[in-house]
């Protein structure tokens, strides 16, 4: 057994007990491998983001929250491959990159067969250029479209002119390839969309954000025919 269907193997065998942990030696034994090889692959796990835990003393051992966990995923070699295409365009101004990157690697660990083999197979035939997007502007809009804050940023728009305002998020539009955030500006009273890669800083505030309509705020803008991504719809119930 290579090491990669090791780990999936380790995960499945403790979401068989979960939530009873397992003994490091119990799990030696049943994969007939070292015990340090069972703490390494186990460390492994916790550093990939796999809700993975261990409890010190008499009755303790490794465990894990199995509703947290993935069950096998049976992807066909298309999936996979698209999967794969659409996880390599995730760059440094992409929302919630670093996120995707850990469920990237969750979804990796529990794919099996000809597509674990053709997306691994893509993934090495794929390059990008680095961003120098600071991943700190990113991090800021994220928490403010999930809390629901007003956002303190600073942004320089086409023509290279610079302005400081406090915003209150609504939604993100991706359009060819870029990230805008949009949201009713309160420097200019009205709605605005902010290219991720123009906004040179951006700190998120305590003062709560009022609801805004996304496509009220699109109307009149150039982007006022956009509607939600076709591959959203099983997660918002239309696509539309």
């Amino acid at each position: 057994m290579n090491r990669t269907a090791r780990l999936y193997a380790l995960v499945e065998e403790l979401r068989a007990v979960a939530p009873r942990p397992l003994t490091v030696a119990a799990l030696a034994a049943r994969f007939e491998i070292s015990t340090r090889t069972v703490q390494r692959d186990l460390q492994t796990l916790m550093e990939t983001g796999v809700p993975v835990r261990t409890t010190p003393g008499r009755g303790g051992g490794w465990s894990i929250a199995a509703e947290m966990t993935l069950p096998p995923i049976h992807l066909t070699p298309e999936e996979a491959s698209a999967l794969t295409a659409a996880l390599a365009a995730i760059g440094a101004t992409t929302p919630y990159a670093g996120a995707a990157r850990t469920a990237a690697q969750k979804i990796a660990a529990s794919m099996t067969g000809p597509a674990s083999t053709v997306a691994r197979e893509l993934a090495a035939r794929i390059v990008t250029r680095p961003s120098r997007t600071d991943s700190a502007i990113r991090t800021a809009v994220e928490q403010a479209l999930t809390h629901n804050t007003a956002l303190r940023l600073s942004y320089t728009d086409a023509a290279g002119r610079e302005s400081d305002r406090v915003v209150e998020p609504a939604g993100l539009l991706t359009a060819e390839g870029r990230w805008y955030l949009i949201a009713w500006c309160r420097t200019r009273r009205a709605g605005r969309g902010f290219r991720l890669d123009r906004i040179t800083a951006a700190t998120p505030t305590d003062e709560a954000a009022r609801p805004h309509n996304l496509s009220d705020l699109l109307l009149g803008s150039t982007a006022a025919d956009a509607v939600r991504p076709t591959a959203l719809a099983s997660l918002t119930g239309s696509a539309r």
